[in-house]
């Protein structure tokens, strides 16, 4: 569950351990894809959509529909998380420059003997990707990555970002890291636990099945109960993101640039969701999918 919902909140996530290998992919139940989308029509006519991606997809999953295509076609500009996704060299120095924290000691050193416990039962042999001095947040993301089923070179992102529009980033990965690297050290542990406890498959398969459906009151729901139920977590991987988000987006709408927004599916529920955020600033936002 937890890995599956960094999966439509954080691209970074996918790119934590760019050296871990790829499991076999993971199948989807057929049906028509309907992930959910929305128009946006500010004051003077002009239009923008967003779209709520998820970052990692099993291999030959369907997720592109009528009403997607023709927005996207319509749209001038692509608005992304990261515009620079295919810069794996840019995301491990930008990794690198935060995860470690000189003196920290060994990572399994300072965890008691439970969590070690539960962790060599997760993954194994930790050495190569838990090296000394690696703070919580950087392990979290690393166990994350090399238990995933699925990673981001299926992501819907960089299948987007091939679609030869400009593209526009919102964050950069070291924005991204440096969200992680400013949680608090209870946020960082409860993080931490959460990806070596989180063993639901059921779960990621549910909210897989609800982003293609465009469920968002079962995305809600499986979003909101997890990780993101912590305030601190919460705050620092949504809700300030999206307010920051909105502040940069609105104005590309009243320029009359015509962007399609496709950032984590995460980031559109709720209301500080970014289309409750881009209504309440007097644009009308009407879902067309």
């Amino acid at each position: 569950m937890i890995r599956a919902l960094l999966a439509v909140l954080l691209l970074a996530f996918g790119l934590a351990a760019c050296d871990v290998l790829q499991s076999e992919p993971a199948q989807i139940a057929p049906g028509d894809p309907a992930p959910a989308l929305w128009e946006v029509t500010a004051s003077e006519g002009q239009k923008a959509w967003l779209f709520g991606t998820i970052h990692a997809l099993p291999d030959g999953a369907r997720w592109h529909s009528a009403a997607l295509d023709n927005a996207f076609d319509e749209a001038d500009v692509l608005v992304v998380e990261i515009a620079d996704l295919g810069d794996a060299g840019q995301a491990a120095e930008a990794f690198g420059k935060l995860a470690y924290t000189p003196r920290l000691g060994p990572f399994r050193a300072r965890q008691d003997r439970a969590f070690n416990q539960r962790l060599d039962a997760k993954i194994g042999d930790t050495a190569a990707i838990l090296p000394p001095d690696i703070e919580d947040w950087a392990a979290a993301l690393r166990i994350a990555s090399v238990s995933a089923e699925d990673m981001g070179e299926n992501g819907v992102d960089r299948a987007l970002m091939a679609g030869n529009k400009p593209v526009v980033g919102l964050e950069s990965y070291a924005a991204q890291f440096g969200i992680f690297d400013a949680l608090s050290p209870a946020d960082q542990k409860a993080l931490l636990h959460a990806v070596v406890d989180d063993d639901s498959a059921e779960d990621e398969k549910a909210m897989r099945a609800a982003w293609l459906s465009g469920d968002l009151d079962r995305l809600s729901h499986l979003a909101m109960t997890g990780m993101l139920s912590e305030p601190g977590l919460r705050a620092a991987l949504l809700d300030r993101r999206n307010q920051a988000w909105a502040g940069q987006i609105a104005p590309m709408i009243e320029a009359g640039r015509k962007p399609f927004v496709a950032v984590g599916a995460a980031h559109m529920l709720g209301e500080q969701g970014l289309p409750a955020l881009l209504e309440a600033q007097g644009m009308r936002v009407r879902r067309i999918q």
